[in-house]
């Protein structure tokens, strides 16, 4: 009876670990599909997904665009109300130009 259980638990425990790895790799495709958000393409609801951007950030990115031109680097975000050190940092490998 032991045993059979010991079993059962085995089995639980496996599947568990098989579903969470599989989450894993699911958000490290999402992760990466989202790496290279070019700045000077992205839309607001595309530069939305970014942390610590919401549609009012990712629009002001977008609006400093259409009144300066395309960005000559990601660090010209910091140019854009709202948008400081951290945020920049934590997107930072995620954009492009």
């Amino acid at each position: 009876m032991k045993a059979t259980f010991l079993v059962i638990f085995i089995v639980l425990l496996l599947s568990f670990q098989a579903k969470s790895s599989a989450n894993n790799i699911e958000a490290k495709v999402i992760e990466q599909a989202i790496i290279q958000l070019n700045i000077n393409t992205a839309s607001a609801k595309d530069l939305a997904t970014l942390k610590g951007i919401g549609l009012k950030k990712a629009q002001a990115i977008v609006n400093y665009r259409k009144n300066n031109g395309a960005y000559q680097s990601v660090d010209e975000l910091l140019k854009v109300k709202g948008i400081g050190e951290k945020v920049l940092l934590d997107n930072k490998a995620k954009l492009s130009i």
